[in-house]
């Protein structure tokens, strides 16, 4: 399918779309992982304060990365190198560089030594409004050490060393940075920090996807041919698209929990649990909204809303096992069944946070397409382990947005509009 503008099907997945849709599909999920950053950050900040804020979030990233970056490498079959090629694929699939939001360019030089730069970076337009030492917290404080836990993934020798960086000087320089990335076989190795083990022992980080069941007579299976300066998603396989959608996914529920943990560990679990609950409402409500958009989906049905469920980047299909159907009086049934993500043994995932009713989370989510839906705790059917029922009510007053929803949408990521690149066989 090029969209979803058909009937609800309860058996679609993203096997189900053609390359260009996986690809538009791709890059939501990519910025998915900024919109987790817009949606959580600003509440570590409420609740810890500025300095953990800012120690959070370099932890979230650190732990998360050098991990999700090896399974991508995996799985998009380029694993095995040592040298900045690889380091290099592997930026180009990560969704701290979501596509076209960060407008990242690329040049490898040899094995050693290659580079990056941005003539428009999101991520710093989103911050500048702010100040100079905010910014200087994202692009100093943050980025040092994070970027350098990216490629510690691949090589512990490597280095990413600013060739420039802002704050901006002279004002409104293009590009906005670059970057250096070399190994330096003379330095000590770079270490992981705990938190990565930690989040490294989730069932999440090993979690394997079955083998995608499609045609892959277009397009590139994988990415272990030559490094593409410029790649675009639509240059791979619908096969390869559906395994880069699933690692983006991995990514950012791998970013939730590291999150979590560090939240966990400055404070406590309950602070945790606060922070994730609002970065799941800000986030899932925005990306429920530009799902609907990306896929076609004009109606605001009951229909509708399982269609923007069945893609929606809150849910990792395989890990999570949601099942979604419309019965004959016009409501929605959720199901979840038995699964991986309900057996992490730990609080530090959105999944833990399945227990509360009303769910605020599934409310807004299914909001943000219609104002007068809600989603309620249900008994489970046989064999499930939890279901929630979607009803529209047309003569309810529309819900409000909630403010953890509002501050996301008010940002540039969340008004972020990609263009759409042709199909390159």
């Amino acid at each position: 399918m090029d969209d979803y503008t058909g009937p609800f099907d309860p058996t679609v997945g993203l096997e189900s779309f053609s390359r260009g849709a996986l690809a538009a599909i791709g890059r939501e999920y990519m910025l998915f992982g900024h919109l987790l950053n817009r949606a959580g950050l600003p509440w570590v900040h409420v609740k810890l304060g500025a300095q953990a804020r800012e120690t959070v979030a370099i932890e979230e990233w650190m732990g998360a990365s050098p991990i999700y970056t090896r399974r991508m490498q995996q799985a998009m079959r380029f694993a095995g190198g040592d040298d900045v090629e690889t380091i290099l694929k592997g930026m180009q699939l990560d969704v701290g560089f979501a596509h076209q939001y960060m407008d990242v360019r690329y040049a490898l030089e040899s094995k050693d030594r290659g580079s990056f730069w941005l003539p428009s970076c999101g991520a710093l337009l989103e911050i500048e409004p702010h100040g100079e030492a905010a910014v200087k917290s994202m692009c100093h404080a943050i980025e040092d050490p994070t970027f350098d836990a990216t490629a510690v993934a691949t090589n512990p020798r490597a280095r990413c060393r600013p060739v420039h960086r802002p704050p901006r000087l002279p004002a409104g320089r293009v590009p906005h940075c670059e970057w250096n990335v070399f190994i330096d076989h003379d330095a000590d190795p770079v270490q992981e920090i705990p938190l990565t083990a930690r989040v490294r022992a989730s069932r999440l980080a090993s979690f394997a996807f079955a083998p995608p069941h499609v045609d892959d007579r277009a397009g590139r299976a994988d990415y272990s041919g030559a490094f593409l300066p410029d790649l675009q998603l639509e240059v791979l396989s619908q096969g390869a698209l559906v395994t880069a959608c699933r690692e983006f996914l991995v990514q950012n529920h791998l970013l939730v929990r590291a999150l979590m943990m560090s939240v966990a560990e400055h404070a406590d679990d309950a602070a945790a649990r606060e922070v994730g609950m609002k970065q799941w409402i800000g986030a899932a409500a925005v990306a429920s909204s530009r799902l609907r958009s990306a896929l076609g989906i004009a109606a605001d049905d009951v229909a509708a809303i399982l269609k923007v469920l069945q893609l929606h980047p809150a849910f990792v299909p395989g890990y999570t096992r949601f099942s979604f159907a419309l019965d004959g009086a016009g409501r929605g049934l959720i199901r979840l069944d038995d699964c991986d993500a309900l057996r992490e043994g730990d609080p530090y995932s959105w999944f833990a946070l399945l227990d509360a009713e009303p769910h605020p989370a599934l409310d807004v989510m299914v909001q943000a397409v219609n104002p007068r839906a809600r989603c309620r705790a249900v008994p489970p059917p046989a064999g499930a382990r939890q279901a929630w029922e979607v009803v529209l009510d047309p003569s309810a007053e529309p819900a409000a947005e909630p403010p953890e929803a509002a501050l996301v949408r008010s940002s540039g990521t969340a008004r972020f509009a990609f263009t759409v690149r042709q199909i390159q066989n």
